[in-house]
């Protein structure tokens, strides 16, 4: 099931070979073709070291990848379904569950794939795949086993977020040490030269290397090693390891989803058991309690200074509170920890 560029997705959450849908192991596969842009080519980077070091993209939880959604009964919208604000509400539930999901890409496969292109930003493409459990939705949080063989299909019609993805440069030494023993017969029988130029990286790696450890929004700078070099110091062959750490900006221009797949889990049931079913929710609803995530937008936007304001909000069981302050109005998934002082949060006339 493709789809374009910002159009809507609708698939079944059921299968007609179940009598019982466990939804609680059921998932959904999505595969992303991405058109990913990019100031900075990457080329100042020894041969020893583009296999090496590695940029990921991707997203720091799959289900941040729906941007918004509403469930399907028999073709009519569950009321209190809709989420137009998914991508918040899966940020906010899976902070506590985390499961990146992207593309690890080194800078050789970069340089090939900018190859000949002269115009900045460089674009390059990117395929990954998503899964997307279904009680990562804070919809199905609750959800178990559903009996589809008597109540009918459920589906879901839900959009892509293009502004959810994330990109980081993965820990270099941990990159190199992973590149050198996976290729490590190979680099063995290769010239002593890039192992040299290795064990170099190793041994002079410094602290003084501040690139951005954490993950950036798409579309946001951060500061990535764009160069690493062994540059000579003695006629000996002493050298020193060179580091070049500047701001990059990584912008996503286009997308298309290539495949949608929901992955349902279930089981038939026997007739009798069906008919034990049906007896029993013949008096009483089929409930499933669910969650919401709502979010409360400052009425005043922060200064250099901070941001003094408030904001009463109508709460009605609520299990959790959440405080984000974005830096970029572009941030979506990636907000850090600010410094405060002076907050009050005032519940029920109580601080």
């Amino acid at each position: 099931m493709p789809a374009l560029f910002d159009k809507e997705i609708v698939i079944s959450l059921s299968d007609t070979d179940h009598d019982i849908t466990q939804i609680q192991n059921s998932f959904l596969s999505v595969v992303v073709t991405a058109n990913i842009q990019l100031d900075v080519k990457f080329d100042k980077i020894d041969e020893s070291y583009k296999d090496g070091l590695v940029l990921f993209v991707g997203l720091k939880s799959g289900s941040n990848l729906i941007r918004e959604y509403t469930i399907y009964h028999r073709g009519k919208t569950i009321d209190g379904s809709l989420q137009n604000d998914a991508t918040t509400e899966s940020f906010i539930y899976n902070t506590i569950k985390p499961k990146t999901c992207g593309t690890y890409i080194s800078m050789r496969e970069i340089e090939e794939l900018i190859g000949n292109q002269t115009a900045v930003p460089y674009t390059i493409p990117l395929r990954f795949r998503v899964s997307i459990p279904l009680d990562d939705l804070l919809i199905f949080s609750a959800f178990t086993d559903y009996p589809n063989g008597l109540f009918g299909d459920l589906k879901i019609k839900f959009k892509i977020n293009p502004h959810a993805f994330v990109f980081c440069q993965v820990n270099p030494i941990i990159s190199m040490v992973k590149y050198y023993t996976m290729n490590k017969d190979e680099l063995l029988g290769s010239s002593q030269q890039k192992l040299m130029d290795i064990d170099l990286m190793f041994r002079n790696w410094s602290l003084t290397f501040q690139y951005t450890k954490q993950f950036t929004q798409l579309g946001c700078t951060a500061d990535l090693i764009t160069g690493l070099h062994a540059e000579p110091l003695t006629e000996s062959g002493l050298k020193n390891l060179i580091c070049d750490i500047k701001p990059v900006t990584i912008s996503i221009k286009n997308y298309v989803i290539t495949e949608v797949t929901a992955n349902m889990a279930g089981y038939k049931a026997t007739d009798a058991c069906l008919n034990r079913v049906r007896q029993f929710y013949s008096q009483r609803p089929f409930v499933v309690p669910a969650q919401r995530v709502e979010v409360w937008p400052f009425p005043t936007s922060a200064a250099l200074t901070g941001i003094r304001t408030s904001q009463n909000i109508p709460l009605s069981h609520v299990t959790d509170f959440c405080l984000l302050f974005p830096k970029d109005a572009r941030a979506t998934t990636c907000f850090e920890k600010p410094c405060y002082q002076n907050m009050q949060v005032t519940t029920y006339g109580r601080n």
